[in-house]
């Protein structure tokens, strides 16, 4: 199944907007594992049993796992979720960005190292760095638009010479010529900007949209819904430390499985409410 239609699909079974993101740091781990780096898997499979039915897609950070040199642990968990949950697609949160043969590789690692459903990209070097993901045929790639970040202002928010930000620039070519290639596009835009979501919304009505910034970082649900959300188009809304973090003993998972039910409700009751308006 196409990256796009599985998002949906996913969505649709679980009544569902929220991605799980897979962060582990060591020295957050529950008891007994906090500060070992061989229960990465460990930790990130528990919260995936506690979580699938919750979610419309999972989110592994993969600089967690390669700074404690655990890219196997990543790719046994990879294919975990692809055992025990294979109907909820894998985003790589890997933001590569580089041109030729080296994206090939990027690419390559991707979708066939830890056979990823989609991965996130930076689009500022142009078409050509994106092509070697498009000839993965029915892949994902998300790219950056405008990130929860502060900092993505420096860049993402000057003008162009039209006048308009750099981050609608990108959602135009991303939902214009680069979509018209056939490849599954989508963008990342930050819950922590609302009225950015809302414009990228306008620019991309039928992208998916991956959103970052609610839970620790503080975006609201109500206001991401009502800026991004639109009947029968993907929409995945990222937490990452407020789920994989609710608990530090035995019942982590437990917690993390609370904490995933409240936001996959509040994002749902956020849905009907603008349904209904």
């Amino acid at each position: 199944m196409r990256f796009t239609d599985a998002l949906q699909a996913a969505a649709h079974r679980h009544d569902s907007l929220l991605c799980v993101g897979l962060d582990p740091e060591p020295a957050r781990l529950p008891g007994g594992w906090r500060g070992d780096p061989a229960r990465l898997f460990d930790f990130c499979a528990r919260i995936v049993d506690a979580t699938k039915d919750k979610a419309c897609a999972f989110k592994p950070q993969i600089a967690y796992f390669a700074a404690q040199r655990a890219e196997g642990q990543l790719e046994e968990l990879m294919a975990y979720i692809r055992r025990t949950a294979p109907d909820v697609p894998v985003i790589l949160d890997a933001k590569r960005g580089d041109i030729g043969a080296t994206a090939e590789q990027y690419a390559r690692e991707a979708f066939v190292r830890y056979q990823a459903d989609a991965v996130t990209l930076s689009p500022y070097m142009g078409l050509d760095s994106l092509e070697p993901y498009m000839r993965h045929d029915g892949k994902g790639l998300i790219l950056l638009c405008r990130t929860s970040n502060p900092g993505g202002s420096d860049l993402q928010a000057q003008p162009m010479a039209d006048g308009a930000p750099l981050y609608e620039h990108v959602a135009r070519l991303a939902a214009g010529p680069w979509r018209a290639t056939g490849a599954q596009i989508g963008l990342v835009v930050g819950a922590t900007f609302p009225a950015e979501l809302a414009r990228v919304r306008e620019l991309a009505p039928t992208l998916p949209l991956l959103v970052p910034g609610i839970g620790a970082q503080g975006g609201d649900i109500e206001a991401t819904v009502r800026a991004g959300w639109r009947p029968g188009v993907p929409m995945a809304v990222s937490s990452s430390r407020a789920i994989l973090y609710a608990g530090d003993d035995a019942d982590f998972a437990t917690a993390a499985r609370r904490v995933a039910e409240a936001t996959r409700v509040a994002l749902a009751a956020a849905c009907r409410s603008l349904a209904g308006s």
